[in-house]
């Protein structure tokens, strides 16, 4: 028997074997990666669309009584709009959103999405306090939560294409939008 024959035979069939097992592990490992960033998206963008569900009814409350949907028509004779606000959070499903953006998604965009959250929280206590669209506390708390809703649009944006965005691609001097508020910039205000 030639032994030269038979460790070559060996030798071949580990290495056909070594290379089959890495690239089955590497395929397996692509395509769970291909899951967890199609996972990602997913609640990247269900986790933006819960908090603008959630911002529109607040911005719809706080057109104040009388207006369509607004807090006297929902909050009624009573006029609980703690309740009312609280309820716009809880019926645009953010909490159960959110808690599946900590699970799938990365560092980065996880804390951006917990500064959004905790910035429209501190939304619907203004609006919950009774402050209407063109009130300053309205404003306090509204431009914070617009500079943190671009804020977790430029992580997601980062880490989904790896490019970023900046304000003044848009001819703005900032994220938060109070240049360009009419209440805020001191600019008189339209009829509309």
């Amino acid at each position: 028997m030639d032994w030269g024959t038979l460790v070559a035979a060996v030798g071949g069939g580990f290495i056909a074997i070594t290379g089959t097992v890495l690239a089955d592990h590497l395929r397996h490992r692509h395509e769970a990666d291909r899951g967890l960033n199609e996972r990602r998206r997913a609640v990247y963008i269900e986790f933006i669309s819960a908090a603008e569900g959630c911002h529109s009814r607040l911005r719809q409350i706080a057109q104040g009584p009388g207006a369509a949907g607004g807090a006297g028509e929902d909050a009624g004779e009573g006029g609980d709009l703690d309740a009312v606000t609280r309820a716009a959070l809880t019926e645009a499903k953010i909490y159960e959103v959110r808690e599946r953006l900590f699970i799938d998604a990365s560092s980065a965009v996880a804390g951006a999405g917990q500064v959004m959250f905790e910035r429209l929280r501190a939304l619907r206590k203004a609006v919950a306090t009774g402050a209407t669209q063109t009130s300053p506390a309205f404003h306090a708390a509204y431009h914070p939560y617009i500079g943190s809703v671009w804020g977790y649009r430029v992580a997601v944006r980062k880490e989904l294409d790896g490019q970023s965005l900046s304000p003044e691609e848009f001819g703005w001097s900032s994220w938060d939008g109070r240049d360009r508020c009419p209440l805020c910039s001191g600019e008189p205000q339209g009829g509309g």
